[in-house]
């Protein structure tokens, strides 16, 4: 799915919109010209630092955007680039072409979030800014990917193989392409290799990614509405559990709780450090209560509120009464000393809402749903009455009135009720 805000639709540059986050077209002299299109990109950053730059930090690194969500850092061998700029970069064949998309000392703190070491990492050069004819190459690859992602799909068919092409990717120069797929054993394609190779003409780089990787590579539209985050502005995923929904006290569905990708969903990892803090005082198992009127137990926590509902009915929900955190302690430390508690004390401890102004009865009325549906048929049912009521009488009422005599319409024709 194509986002909305492209205003000039075609295959070339709705492509390179859409997954390198660029616009590709033409300007009146027919020169080939780009911009950054930053609706569309995926893991877009905003520069927070406007272009400030810290002399302790050196200035020739830039991040790199390619398709999708790979990105990668270089040096710019004293280039002076903004972020936008088309260019062209080293590769471990040949050469590729991405976007700037990062540029400053940014750049730094995104790669001690990516965890890596900005000392020790593995730069690659900047050759140049992109010349027209290498953004013309560019295309005529990005153009290319989709055949030959439905091309090895029907291989992998044929070939019996338990994987999946998720998504493919060809270098800039044409000399080399990258197949994303997702499996869930060891897959041996060897022959696949073979084939692709001699149908494609291309050096074939097979890499397997796991279902997050494959949602975020791909996009979609979350169950909230929102565009997935991992396609959105997740660079990373952190590993999410079940207990992170059952410390929000959520329902462990698992339907309700897994993403598009089929795991858990990301988002229950947002606000668990909230819940967490917020009941480090709670009791750690929800034990029931001993009473002198009996066992209350427990049916649900409001853990902001920190309230607690008990009743004396294990299967019911009904007649739950509320019961503060510190009073549900207090209750727990005299059943350990063998002690009964002998009221919930929730009038004490439970702060009750402020009194509610008086309600004020409001000066007008409304009038919906007093009228009847068939209000105008009686009526005109009365008007057909009192005009049968006050018809005159006819001069001779035994001579009956012939059909073809004239009734008032000037023809002679019988009238709708002689017909």
């Amino acid at each position: 799915m194509l986002p909305l805000c492209l205003k000039k639709r075609h295959p070339m540059t709705d492509t390179l919109r859409y997954t390198r986050g660029c616009c590709i077209d033409k300007n009146t002299a027919g020169e080939t010209v780009w911009s950054e299109c930053v609706s569309c990109q995926k893991l877009a950053m905003t520069d927070c630092f406007c272009g400030k730059h810290n002399a302790a930090l050196p200035s020739d690194v830039v991040e790199i955007r390619f398709k999708n969500t790979r990105k990668a850092y270089f040096k710019t061998n004293d280039i002076v680039l903004k972020k936008g700029d088309v260019v062209a970069v080293e590769s471990t064949s040949g050469h590729d072409i991405g976007m700037v998309s990062l540029t400053g000392d940014l750049v730094y703190l995104q790669m001690q979030r990516n965890h890596l070491d900005p000392a020790t990492y593995d730069y690659k050069k900047v050759y140049r800014k992109a010349k027209p004819a290498d953004v013309e190459k560019w295309n005529e690859a990005v153009e290319r990917e989709q055949s030959l992602m439905v091309q090895t799909r029907r291989m992998v068919e044929d070939l019996h193989l338990n994987m999946k092409i998720g998504d493919v990717e060809i270098y800039g120069d044409k000399t080399k392409a990258i197949f994303y797929y997702v499996a869930d054993d060891r897959v041996d394609f060897r022959e696949l290799i073979k084939i692709m190779a001699e149908e494609f003409k291309l050096r074939i780089e097979m890499r397997q990614i796991g279902a997050r990787q494959e949602a975020g590579r791909i996009g979609g539209i979350a169950i909230c509405g929102r565009e997935l985050c991992c396609s959105l502005y997740l660079p990373h995923f952190a590993s999410v559990s079940t207990n992170a929904a059952r410390d929000q006290d959520l329902s462990t569905n698992l339907q309700r709780l897994a993403g598009q990708c089929g795991k858990l969903k990301c988002c229950l990892n947002y606000e668990l450090s909230t819940y967490t803090d917020a009941r480090k005082d709670f009791p750690q198992h929800y034990a029931s209560l001993e009473m002198q009127d009996g066992t209350a137990y427990h049916h649900k926590t409001d853990i902001f509120k920190r309230l607690m509902w008990y009743n004396f009915d294990k299967e019911s929900m009904e007649n739950l009464v509320p019961i503060s955190v510190d009073r549900v302690i207090e209750i727990l430390t005299l059943n350990k000393e063998g002690k009964k508690a002998t009221d919930f004390g929730s009038k004490a401890n439970i702060a009750m809402p402020a009194a509610k102004a008086t309600h004020k009865e409001p000066d007008y009325r409304s009038a919906v749903g007093e009228d009847s549906i068939t209000r105008f048929d009686r009526q005109k049912n009365n008007h057909r009455k009192k005009s049968r009521h006050h018809r005159p009488e006819r001069a001779d009422n035994s001579a009956p009135r012939p059909v073809g005599a004239n009734n008032g319409n000037g023809n002679g024709a019988p009238s709708q009720r002689n017909r």
